[in-house]
Order: C-alpha cells, then sequence, then structure tokens
C-alpha cells in the first residue's frame, strides 16, 4: 500500500487526495484526451481486432497468458452462492475456464463491445449470458453477484475507482473480486520487457490485423499501468478489503483479490 501517514491516510479515506489509478480517464496511451473520448476510441478499438484478439494473444505472449489465465481462474474461491460476472470479458475465454470450475452457477460475460462479445457466444453458445455494458454502471441489483472476475480489462476502463464502487455495489457481503492485469515487472527484466513491447508486439499487430495502431496503444497503456500497490490503494478506497496479492512472471502480471467486507 502507499506510504501514508495518518493525516494523509484520512484525507484519503475522504476522497480528496486523487486516486493514481483514475489518473489513466484522461490518456489515450500517450495522448492527453477527454473521458469521452478515451472511452469511444477504446471500444473502436476492440470492435475492430475482435476477429483476431485472441490469436494475437496468443503471438505476442507466446502461449502464456493461457497458463496465467488458468492460474488466475484456479483463485477463484470461497464464494457465496450465487452468480459470477467476467467483466470486460470479451472473446469468453475466462468464462470458459470458469464454466469448467463453477459449472453449477449462472456466469455472465460483460463486455461493452458488441464484437467481443459476438466471439464470445460463438464460443460458449447458450452455456452462459452476456451483456453489453460498462463496468462503471451496468444494471444489476446490489448484493446479486457472488464473485467477479477482470482479465487484463481493468487498464482499458475509464473510470476504474468508479467501476470498483460499482462492483462493490453489486456485490454480496463476502463476494470476491478477482483482477488479473499487466503490472510493473522487476527491475532486471524492465528494460528487456520494454524493449519487446515496443519493437515487437505492435509489428505482430500490423501483420496480422492490419492494425499497427491499436496495438501501439495496448503496449502504451500496458507500460504506463500502475503497481499492485496503486491498484489495492484503489481497491481500499472503493470499500473492498484486499485479501490477496500476487506477482505473475516477475511482475510482468499481477493477481488481486478483494472482498466486500460482511457489516452484518
Amino acid at each position: 500500500m502507499p506510504n501514508l501517514n495518518s493525516s494523509d491516510a484520512e484525507t484519503a479515506k475522504q476522497g480528496t487526495i486523487p486516486c493514481e489509478l483514475d489518473q489513466l480517464s484522461t490518456a489515450f496511451g500517450k495522448q492527453d484526451v477527454t473521458p469521452e473520448a478515451r472511452q469511444s476510441r477504446i471500444r473502436s478499438l476492440f470492435q475492430s481486432i475482435a476477429g483476431r484478439y485472441d490469436l494475437m494473444n496468443d503471438l505476442m505472449s507466446g502461449g502464456m497468458h493461457r497458463l496465467w489465465k488458468t492460474r488466475f481462474v484456479s483463485r477463484v474461491a470461497n464464494l457465496p452462492e450465487g452468480p459470477i460476472v467476467d467483466i470486460a470479458g470479451g472473446t469468453g475465454d475466462i468464462a470458459a475456464l470458469l464454466l469448467k470450475r463453477f459449472s453449477d452457477r449462472p456466469i455472465t460475460v460483460l463486455d461493452p463491445s458488441s464484437n467481443m462479445l459476438a466471439v464470445a457466444k460463438e464460443r460458449l453458445g447458450e452455456t452462459c449470458s452476456y451483456l453489453e455494458a460498462q463496468a462503471e454502471d451496468w444494471p444489476a441489483e446490489s448484493n446479486s453477484v457472488a464473485g467477479a472476475t477482470l482479465s487484463f480489462g481493468l487498464r482499458n476502463f475509464t473510470q476504474p475507482t468508479q467501476a470498483f464502487t460499482e462492483l462493490g455495489r453489486v456485490l454480496k457481503p463476502g463476494g470476491r473480486l478477482h483482477i488479473l492485469e499487466f503490472s510493473q515487472p522487476d527491475p532486471w527484466l524492465a528494460p528487456l520487457y520494454r524493449l519487446y513491447s515496443r519493437m515487437v508486439i505492435p509489428a505482430i499487430g500490423a501483420l496480422v490485423t492490419g492494425n499497427r495502431g491499436a496495438y501501439s496503444y495496448l503496449v502504451e497503456s500496458i507500460s504506463g499501468f500502475p503497481s499492485i500497490e496503486v491498484v489495492s490503494d484503489a481497491l481500499e478506497r472503493s470499500g473492498l478489503k484486499v485479501v490477496h496479492t500476487e506477482k505473475v512472471l516477475f511482475g510482468i502480471a499481477a493477481i488481486h483479490i478483494a472482498e466486500k467486507p460482511d457489516v452484518s
């Protein structure tokens, strides 16, 4: 967690110290934009690359993202009874893993991109439900969701802390939010990782999808994403309690698990 003194900590709780994670709201890669423009551009980007998104993830990570996601879903446990929602669920790969572990629970894929959801529907059919919506504001009853997963989608949110607050609203007491997202790699790895990200990933994107710009944005969004401590801070500010953090591959990615307190 960030190193705040007692007076700073109290001020942070009152919301007057800006959350570092919300600096994403006016950034599109290295460009400064309005929150509305950011949201529109990101949605357009994913609409355009949906058909080859899974292939690109395989090529960019050498297939390792599949191992990371399997590890991530294995951490989903200790949930109250009820449904699970995969936030920014994209093409449905996380939902497919959830269905194997929780075949007795309703699973919903939530994503703002209709084209990404179309790929998920083709993959999963009627085994789960689908909702085209933003995580910051989606139609769900309070205290109605047992668990939520969010895999490599947080950095594309326009208002991350608002999304966390909304998830806190819809989760049941004792319900859990599980996040897998890129993070800041260990210092010895960072220079090599930055070189690979800046040189190789956009080139692969241009070759496979014809959209080098889209993958340039994705690289910039990865390299500029905050540390484990910043994400933990944002979760705690929203009223969720961080119960677990975990580095993945020397900090290239990180897992967070946050729980909605049972105040009864």
